[in-house]
């Protein structure tokens, strides 16, 4: 009885640092592939427009997201010839942010 629970044990304790390695694994390639990306967007941005593109991430993560893998693409394409400045920046935003509704309620 005792040696069954020691064996349970032991088998548990592997997984559980089975998991923790595939986990730090796997934080160490989302580190790597956040370098890179940061990196490239360093090479095709602007000053002014990776500021722009930070506040928009704080405001809306998703839209920062989608807006730069968009200019990822564009650029490992090679349809880039020139860093993107600020207001090439608002252009793709004003794309990609949908217009607001305006809703008017009229009353009879």
């Amino acid at each position: 009885m005792d040696e069954e629970l020691e064996n349970l044990r032991k088998k548990k304790i592997q997984e559980i640092q089975q998991q923790a390695s595939y986990q730090d694994e796997q934080e160490a390639q989302k580190k790597q592939f956040d370098n890179q990306k940061k990196a490239i967007l360093r090479s095709i941005l602007t000053t002014e427009a990776r500021s722009r593109l930070a506040r928009i991430k704080i405001a809306r993560p998703e839209v920062a997201e989608n807006i730069e893998n968009q200019l990822i693409m564009a650029a490992s394409n090679g349809q880039l010839k020139n860093k993107i400045n600020d207001e090439q920046l608002r252009m793709l935003l004003q794309k990609a942010i949908p217009k607001k509704r305006d809703i008017k309620i009229k009353r009879r």
